[in-house]
This record gives structure tokens, sequence and C-alpha cells, in this order.
């Protein structure tokens, strides 16, 4: 496979990914960190690191929008519900397994 048809195809991909990610709001982004360790925030994250490697430049707000369809604050007032306890705990668990691997 060359280089180009490689890139066209994981293009693809990322894209049916933010699609899927999209038609699944009900998924949280806690679930997310909590069974992935990513979440939709980490995407913008990556994606704005990735544009400005290669010399674009895009801030945080127009990256997130890239990720969520819509601008992040109009997302975070439709779609994202609040921690339950459980899903902080679980987070918080994660992150103090993480931090005594290092």
């Amino acid at each position: 496979m060359n280089v180009d048809t490689k890139t066209d195809i994981e293009a693809a991909v990322f894209r049916k990914f933010v699609k899927h990610l999209d038609n699944n709001k009900d998924v949280q982004n806690i679930d997310l960190m909590n069974l992935a360790d990513f979440c939709r925030n980490c995407l913008s994250k990556w994606y704005k690191a990735e544009a400005e490697a290669r010399g674009e430049e895009i801030d945080m707000e127009a990256s997130r929008e890239i990720i969520y369809g819509m601008p992040y604050s109009e997302w975070k007032e439709k779609y994202q519900l609040a921690a339950t306890p459980e899903q902080m705990a679980a987070f918080e668990k994660k992150q103090q397994q993480k931090q005594s691997q290092q």
C-alpha cells in the first residue's frame, strides 16, 4: 500500500470514528476516560497538536468544534451530564494506578 492510500484510509477511519462518537452522544467523556483512557477532549488536543506540528494554527475551540461537531460549550450544555460519584471514583482509581506505574 502506498503512503497516500494509507493516509486516505486513515483519514476516512478518523472521520468515521468522529461520526461514531457524534452518533453516540450518550457515551460521556468520563466513560471514555474510565474505559479507554481518552475522551473527545483528548482527540481535540491531539488534533490541535498534529495541526501545529504541520505548521497549521488552530485554537483549542476550533479543534474541539471539529471533534464535537459544534461549539464545545453547546455540546456540554446539550449532552454532558454530571459525573456520578461512581464514575468519579473509577476515574480517581485509574489515575492513581497510572501514577503508581510511572
